[in-house]
């Protein structure tokens, strides 16, 4: 199952040219790196990224990460994955703009089909 972190230009180009990355701000601060769901990606946008241009969505499979991936409740009493290491780029599945549209954050097509 593929998980998503959504990240700032500045965050994702950080995570390309060192190779890891302990997250965003929020990240640090709460001492874990907050993923979403394909089905949770987009409230997460809106909740969290309301009109921000430059984002990326960030692709993980959740089975590689190991025990350091929880699932915890949050939003909702949803259970939600959060990672308790670093984040490296050999973690990552695969990388996209994730582009703001008519105020709106645009997801691939198939987003919750392909992330099964």
């Amino acid at each position: 199952m593929l998980i998503f972190k959504i990240f700032r230009t500045d965050e994702w180009q950080t995570l390309r040219k060192q190779g890891e990355t302990a997250g965003a701000p929020i990240d640090l601060a709460d001492g874990y790196i907050h993923f979403s769901t394909a089905t949770q990606a987009a409230e997460t946008a809106a909740k969290h990224f309301t009109g921000a241009e430059g984002l990326f969505l960030v692709a993980a499979e959740a089975k590689t990460l190991g025990d350091e991936l929880k699932w915890e409740v949050s939003r909702g009493d949803a259970l939600f994955p959060h990672l308790y290491r670093k984040l490296t780029m050999a973690d990552v599945t695969w990388a996209q703009p994730l582009p703001l549209v008519d105020g709106a954050h645009q997801f691939p097509a198939g987003l919750e089909e392909a992330a099964q």
